[in-house]
């Protein structure tokens, strides 16, 4: 079995806002707020054209993310994965709003996976924790 570790941090971020704005120039906004996927109770009160260009958003920047990491067109046919997030406040956080449905979206997009679906993806594994200095999301992808 093959594994393969992804963490998706503020450096991360920070490298793809100098390749985001090289793209869009007139763009003022972060395209990435967090380095850990939006919760359902953000994303599911938008409006759809919102919460569509917040998909949009994400898909863009787990394909650069996928591209940058040397995993472009993998497709990775099965899989489990592990999500860690590492939340920057000590709130309180439902393990299950933190579905990581943009970035799987992303994964299938830029052909980490062939698809996000339970023929190919055969385990999903949530944790939350509290990282104030170092927030992030790490990934871990067993195949093979």
């Amino acid at each position: 079995m093959e594994t393969i570790k992804l963490i998706i941090n503020n450096k991360t971020l920070k490298e793809y806002e100098k390749y985001y704005f090289k793209q869009h120039p007139k763009a003022k906004k972060k395209p990435i707020e967090n380095p850990y996927h939006p919760t359902i109770n953000q994303w599911m009160i938008m409006k759809r054209p919102m919460m569509n260009a917040l998909k949009q958003k994400w898909k863009d920047f787990i394909c650069w993310f996928i591209d940058n990491q040397g995993y472009s067109n993998l497709r990775i046919e099965k899989c489990e994965m592990k999500f860690t997030t590492y939340y920057k406040t000590n709130r309180r956080h439902d393990i299950d709003n933190s579905t990581p449905k943009f970035i799987l979206d992303g994964f299938s997009e830029s052909g980490f996976i062939v698809d996000d679906d339970s023929n190919h993806i055969t385990s999903l594994l949530l944790e939350c924790y509290v990282d104030l200095d170092d927030p992030r999301t790490e990934i871990e992808v067993n195949f093979g």
